[in-house]
Formats: C-alpha cells, sequence, structure tokens
C-alpha cells in the first residue's frame, strides 16, 4: 500500500482506500477491547464457582481480586476517550428512524432499500449509548463494592444493591459487545477497517454512502 493523499491511498489489489480510522483510534479501541476481555473473563470467575477456573486470566483469586478493579478504570478511561472521539457520529436523524422501521430489509441484507446513512447505521449508534450508559454504571457500582478502598464508606444495603447492579449490567456490557463482534463478522471488511484502518471506496459507499460522500467531497 502506498501513503500519498487521503485520497490516494491504494492497496496491493489496486482498489482505491478511504481512511476510517486512524491509528490513534485503532489503539483507542484495541485498549478498550483487551481490558474488556481480561475484565469479562476475571468477572465471570468471581460471579460463580463453575467459572472459577477463569481465576488463571489475571493469575489465580487473589490477584484478580486485586487487579480487576485497576483494569476497569484503565477500561472506563480508554473507553471515555474512544465515546469523547465518536460521539458527534452516533446522533439519531431522521434516516435512522426509518433504518429501524426496515429491519426486516437490515436483517435479510437488502441495503438497496435502506435509507443511506452516515459513518455509522442506528444499530451501531444505539449500541453506542447502551455501552456509555453500561460502562457509567460499572464504575459507578464498581466503586462502591471496592473493599479494598471504597467500600467501607458505604452501607451494606448500598453495597449489595450496586454488587447486583454490577453483575446485571456486566451481562448487558457482554451480550452487547457479542452483538458487536458479530455485525463486524457479519458485514465483510468490518474488521479489516479496525486493523488495518481503511476501507475501500466500494465498501464505503455501499455502507454508508453518506459518510462516503462526505469523505470524497473533502
Amino acid at each position: 500500500m502506498k501513503h500519498t493523499e487521503h485520497s490516494d491511498l491504494i492497496d496491493v489489489k489496486g482498489h482505491r482506500l478511504i481512511v476510517r480510522y486512524t491509528p490513534n483510534e485503532r489503539t483507542n479501541h484495541w485498549i478498550t477491547a483487551l481490558t474488556f476481555i481480561l475484565l469479562a473473563l476475571s468477572g465471570l470467575a468471581m460471579f460463580h464457582p463453575a467459572m472459577a477456573f477463569l481465576y488463571f486470566v489475571l493469575g489465580g483469586g487473589q490477584w484478580t481480586r486485586i487487579l480487576h478493579p485497576f483494569i476497569g478504570c484503565v477500561m472506563f478511561i480508554s473507553f471515555l476517550i474512544l465515546a469523547l472521539r465518536f460521539w458527534h457520529h452516533n446522533y439519531l436523524d431522521k434516516a435512522d428512524i426509518q433504518w429501524m422501521k426496515q429491519m426486516c430489509d437490515v436483517l435479510n441484507n437488502r441495503e438497496e432499500k435502506l435509507p443511506a446513512i452516515g459513518r455509522y447505521n442506528a444499530g451501531q449508534k444505539l449500541l453506542f449509548f447502551v455501552m456509555v450508559i453500561c460502562m457509567i454504571l460499572l464504575l459507578l457500582s464498581g466503586i462502591v463494592i471496592w473493599r479494598r478502598y471504597f467500600s467501607l464508606y458505604f452501607p451494606i444495603e448500598l453495597i449489595r444493591l450496586s454488587s447486583l447492579v454490577h453483575a446485571a449490567v456486566a451481562f448487558v456490557l457482554i451480550v452487547g459487545i457479542i452483538v458487536h463482534i458479530y455485525a463486524a463478522l457479519w458485514v465483510k471488511g468490518s474488521i479489516g477497517a479496525m486493523t488495518r484502518g481503511t476501507v475501500t471506496y466500494g465498501w464505503a459507499r455501499k455502507h454508508h454512502p453518506n459518510w462516503f460522500r462526505e469523505i470524497i467531497g473533502k
């Protein structure tokens, strides 16, 4: 691939490319993803004895209890930076409302019948805000149940409630991430956008036509 002007990126097959994610954005994404995996596995280990074998991920039970909340702080900060970067791309508009009304066309991959969308579709935008809410609730409930530093300042009833909230919200987030991964695999080229940072003109024109016109216009 040669790196000249933004619109002159070419892959080995001669396809013109558009930059979808910068190196900083991709690094930010993968830090969030890696810390999420560590937290999901270690959290499941602490959630139920049947999954205690997952303690090995962070070096055993004691290390898991020590490291889990600190890794959680890293994930929250990384996601916060990511959210601030992409917040303005995730506002719902009229095209998104129509996109959701045509869910049958979405599920049957009839993109030619769907309204033209921008950088993200309505499903991606809704998942974004679900993740924002989940991250905030996980942080707040996590602080309350962080025994080493904060839980001694809260009544036991609030600690128990926070433990329940933490587990429930973590489940919602895990399901959301599974949907996110499935959608990325479903739409061919999405994984490459977050690994290489670029997509072809054809991919952008097909899946995100308004974003494509915006980029080409620039």
